[in-house]
């Protein structure tokens, strides 16, 4: 169910002491890395953007990389890296269909959670539609978001247009 919270209930565990872009950490397998580097984020500026999902999701594979998420050495982390992937291309192709197109991708991980965020200028509510008809053509795609992820929701700032669709995805075991 979509919230407006900025963050998912629950304990993530101790607050990372840092965070920023990393690329790698010498000395670590890549399996090791995200759980070794704590917070890690990027930000891709998608303003005037052509190809905006494939771009988006290619930035993301490269994070996935980094952070240890691929190559997935078990079905599980597989499974994992491409739910986040799917996440990304629907959240993505949401803000181009329903509002003007994103301003910015964001995606962030730490050893339990990597959370996507699509800003936009857009004013519409994404929610599933209800009933959620699987036989038909066209919107799945908050359905989608809502069965693979932990949490989902909407951040809105006061005074400022638009808003940051987030969801958040379990790090693989």
């Amino acid at each position: 169910m979509s919230t407006t919270r900025p963050y998912s209930p629950g304990d993530r565990g101790p607050e990372p002491e840092a965070a920023g872009e990393t690329g790698g950490t010498p000395g670590l397998s890549p399996a090791d890395v995200g759980r070794a580097v704590g917070h890690q984020s990027r930000r891709l500026n998608l303003v005037g953007a052509a190809g905006i999902v494939p771009l988006a999701r290619d930035f993301t594979r490269e994070a996935l990389h980094a952070w240890g998420w691929m190559p997935a050495d078990t079905a599980d982390r597989r499974a994992a890296a491409e739910d986040v992937l799917l996440v990304v291309s629907e959240l993505v192709t949401n803000a181009c269909l329903h509002a003007e197109g994103p301003d910015e991708l964001r995606i962030s991980c730490d050893s339990k959670v990597l959370r996507i965020e699509v800003s936009d200028r857009g004013t519409g509510q994404p929610a599933p539609r209800t009933p959620h008809r699987a036989g038909r053509p066209g919107g799945h795609g908050m359905f989608i978001v809502q069965r693979l992820c932990m949490d989902w929701g909407v951040v809105r700032t006061a005074g400022v247009p638009g808003k940051t669709v987030w969801a958040e995805v379990g790090a693989p075991a």
